[in-house]
């Protein structure tokens, strides 16, 4: 099913409001969702509707909290989410760590009892449009296997980080794993099978099979390097957060369990030279497809943004039947109009 962002967005932000959900809160929500669809993310994107749709009607996600704030010292924020919108959550927070990041040179805001954040990038990239640096952190059940083992035991613990620059910023926006499990659920969704080396089954084979990969483990980007690093980088989250640890971590991927992983952002400001000519030098630099100029992170996700905008955006046809058939059951008298 081929739409414009602008139905989809509205769509999303009536189902959101049909919750509970206030305008304003509701369309950051619908945006972040629609941004990573029109981005290439899927697995971020209007897939997760639902289920926090879910979430919200059975209370384990609260349509209107946006987290109570602690500050620690003048350029520490520590927040407890209260079970909010995750986007919601997270902006009110980086809104409130901005100004302390340009006061002091550097800021730290740590989240716990938050729902999904959404695609990472999202936040990264409008802190560095206001000039700082932004380092973003999460963990996420555990959906990966140790380098070596068969047993999800890891979360796929994505970072993303945001630099300054013009007419752009430089967005690097990766978990840790070979790939997320929203993508496994995107690719299940679309009849698509998997890439080899992506994923285990429960029995801790290797498997293309996107249904049986969701009962079974992601592999670790890059090896022991990338299992490492996630492994770090959770471990990092967990103890600055306070957040639960791998196995003990619920939330994001089910509507029955309060979301307790752990969100960190670490904001940067600096001497305010801008990353934007050696970006450039690294654009021109030679190519190993002379056809396929180099690119730096951001480009490819902004150029589909772009393309999103011009062309519309291409849902599953099940997703697209789910949604509006919530919209038909959340607002009939719109369907009696018709």
């Amino acid at each position: 099913m081929r739409t414009d962002l602008a139905t989809a967005q509205s769509l999303a932000e009536q189902l959101l409001v049909s919750a509970g959900v206030p305008a304003s809160a509701a369309t950051l929500q619908a945006e972040l969702l629609l941004v990573a669809e029109a981005k290439g993310v899927p697995s971020h994107g209007l897939l997760r509707l639902p289920r926090l749709l879910r979430r919200l009607r059975n209370g384990t996600a609260s349509p209107t909290n946006t987290g109570k704030h602690e500050w620690l010292s003048p350029c520490y924020l520590s927040v407890d989410g209260e079970q909010g919108l995750g986007p919601v959550v997270a902006h009110r927070a980086l809104a409130a760590v901005v100004p302390a990041a340009e006061r002091h040179g550097v800021a730290v805001c740590s989240i716990t009892n938050n729902n999904h954040l959404g695609m990472l990038g999202f936040y990264a990239g409008r802190i560095a449009e206001r000039g700082l640096v932004c380092l973003g952190m999460t963990t996420s059940e555990a959906l990966v296997h140790p380098w070596g083992g068969t047993e999800a035991m890891l979360g796929t613990n994505p970072l993303a980080l945001g630099v300054p620059a013009q007419p752009h910023p430089l967005v690097l926006d990766m978990a840790t794993s070979q790939i997320s499990m929203g993508k496994v659920h995107d690719h299940a969704l679309r009849g698509v099978p998997l890439e080899p080396g992506w994923a285990l089954d429960a029995a801790g084979h290797p498997t293309v099979d996107p249904v049986a990969a969701k009962s079974g483990s992601i592999a670790p980007f890059g090896g022991p390097k990338g299992y490492g690093l996630g492994l770090g980088l959770g471990a990092m989250v967990t103890f600055l957060t306070g957040a639960a640890y791998g196995t003990a971590v619920g939330g994001t991927l089910d509507d029955t369990r309060p979301s307790n992983k752990g969100d960190l952002f670490i904001l940067m400001s600096g001497a305010g030279h801008s990353a934007s000519e050696y970006l450039d030098q690294v654009r021109r630099s030679r190519p190993a497809d002379p056809g396929t100029p180099v690119a730096v992170p951001g480009d490819g996700a902004r150029a589909r943004y772009q393309e999103s905008v011009a062309e519309g955006i291409d849902i599953a046809d099940d997703l697209w039947r789910e949604l509006t058939a919530l919209t038909e059951a959340a607002h009939p008298e719109a369907v009696l109009a018709d």
